[in-house]
């Protein structure tokens, strides 16, 4: 049972106190629940794998013992390990930090989470992780743990109460609303602000905040993420997850994991290299941004051309029959091209949208911690993601949101946010703390520097989504920013994308597709030149 949590008066709070050491957070174990799985993933593993040699299919209730030891023995060792894949496991997970997700469960492709919002469900409790005692967290070092997170907790309550005025202002200047409090709209406006204000207020939360998500993966990605649970910022807490999944999978079928021999990596090359003064990485990369959010740095050299020639490739056309501006114009534009219209993403089903894999471009690219859990579940366009232990900053690193950039207060509360935030963890570090847990204190709006890459099928459904005015601002703001360099770069391209209201408009109905959540604003009317308020 954990202490309640103790708020610090806003006058202490306004000349940076500390609360008082009895302001403890709620912590505790991981919970790991079984909530779904396979009834023979084993049996039906190998099962799988003699149906590819055999006239008819097999079931699992036909395996036999010497099948299980030769065949899974054969397919396991032999890298052949499709067959594994079959069977998913549906996890409950609780009680684990976002630092954690980031860092471990994100940071690969072959995953399904539905994950608790940080940007639509208040955070009422300074709920978080808290390491282990240990001969190098002890009491004094727990101490200022736990205060840096209680007081970032209080920080997040004092600016989402000065943010909703100005989210409320600027969203009833948008949506026009009368002067009675009662109305639909107005109610509506209302609810909005105070999530919008919670969206931003959430950039001062550190990343050792717990969360609660329902994350489906296949078998042999669980016996991989066992195999690598050490690479990531997240060691400690990475294996006491993954085992507790591997032992909730255990208990349902026992045969998946005890039949080989499948242990955690030890000596990761990426942790044979000494952490280095973050400072000057972060200085290169910056320059190299040229004060923008995302930098296009690499591309296809005939972007246009190669996917002109595939897509007539497909449809088996002649250059001669299809030039490549109407190879492109049927391929891109909305109004010829009914997939470009579809919610549902079927771009990797419709044969000639597959003509878009044959262009690339990459990135770079510099966002928050926050915003990049959002960026990461775009799986289809992989990332290069910093390992945090091994670039950390001493000074203050972080991006800021442009509500609080424009409202005086509320920069000075997150400013002083943020120097508490490193100042607790470099008070960790100076006491012998290791970087992988002290960096669990680092804010939300921690910058994250990292290279992106994809094809323009998968960046296409991924500016389509975040152009729009609803997605997160952060990506928004790289999106846009990456729009206009291919846009640049390949007119022929560029000029066919936009978010859902662009590419539907006098075309298809309705125009906007987010219903109830519709922004109020026509961005079709003038994209991409429209400018986003908030």
């Amino acid at each position: 049972m954990t202490a309640p949590f103790t708020s610090i008066p806003d006058s202490a709070a306004r000349a940076g106190a500390s609360p008082s050491a009895a302001a403890l957070v709620e912590t505790g174990p991981p919970r790991v629940t079984l909530r779904n799985s396979y009834a023979h993933p084993f049996d039906s593993a190998i099962a799988a794998a003699r149906t590819c040699y055999s006239p008819r299919l097999i079931g699992p209730d036909e395996i036999t013992e010497k099948q299980r030891v030769t065949i899974g023995a054969g397919t396991y060792f032999g890298g052949h390990h499709t067959v594994f894949q079959h069977a998913h496991f549906e996890f409950g997970l609780e009680n684990i930090s976002r630092h954690f997700v980031w860092s471990f469960l994100h940071a690969h492709p072959f995953y399904n989470s539905e994950q608790q919002s940080q940007r639509y469900v208040r955070m009422d409790r300074a709920a978080a992780y808290v390491p282990e005692e240990s001969a190098v967290f002890g009491a004094g070092e727990r101490a200022i743990y736990e205060r840096a997170i209680a007081r970032a907790w209080e920080r997040y309550r004092q600016l989402a109460g000065v943010l909703e005025p100005s989210a409320h202002a600027i969203l009833s200047d948008i949506w026009r609303t009368s002067a009675d409090a009662q109305s639909k709209r107005a109610q509506k406006v209302a609810r909005q602000a105070e999530k919008r204000a919670i969206e931003v207020a959430r950039y001062v939360l550190p990343v050792a905040a717990f969360t609660t998500m329902v994350h489906t993966i296949s078998g042999i990605v669980l016996h991989r993420l066992w195999r690598m649970c050490q690479a990531n910022d997240t060691p400690a807490e990475a294996r006491r997850v993954v085992a507790e999944m591997v032992a909730r999978a255990s208990e349902a079928d026992p045969q998946f994991f005890s039949r080989f021999d499948n242990q955690p990596l030890a000596d990761l090359p990426e942790h044979r290299e000494a952490p280095r003064d973050g400072e000057v990485f972060a200085r290169e990369f910056d320059a190299r941004l040229g004060g923008l959010t995302s930098r296009l740095t690499g591309y296809s050299r005939d972007a246009g051309a190669a996917v002109a020639d595939a897509f007539r490739a497909v449809l088996g056309l002649t250059a001669s029959e299809c030039p490549d501006a109407e190879a492109l114009d049927r391929l891109l534009n909305p109004a010829r091209n009914p997939y470009r219209r579809e919610t549902l993403n079927v771009g990797m089903h419709a044969p000639m949208m597959r003509a878009l894999e044959h262009a690339h471009f990459t990135f770079a690219k510099k966002i928050s911690h926050t915003a990049d859990s959002q960026d990461q579940r775009h799986r289809m366009t992989p990332a290069a993601r910093p390992l945090l232990t091994l670039a950390d900053t001493c000074a203050p690193d972080y991006v800021t949101p442009m509500l609080v950039r424009e409202n005086p207060r509320a920069l000075a509360i997150y400013q002083r946010a943020m120097e508490e935030a490193w100042e607790a963890k470099n008070a960790l570090l100076d006491r012998g703390v290791p970087r992988e847990l002290a960096l669990y204190l680092l804010p939300n709006a921690k910058a994250i520097r990292l290279i992106e890459s994809g094809s323009l099928l998968h960046l296409l459904h991924k500016w389509t989504m975040r152009t729009c005015f609803n997605a997160q601002e952060e990506i928004y703001q790289a999106s846009l920013e990456e729009l206009a360099q291919v846009r640049t770069a390949f007119p022929e391209l560029g000029r066919y994308i936009g978010p859902p209201c662009v590419l539907r408009a006098g075309i298809s109905t309705p125009v906007c597709t987010e219903g109830s959540h519709f922004c109020g604003v026509k961005v079709w009317l003038d994209f991409p030149n429209i400018q986003r308020r908030i």
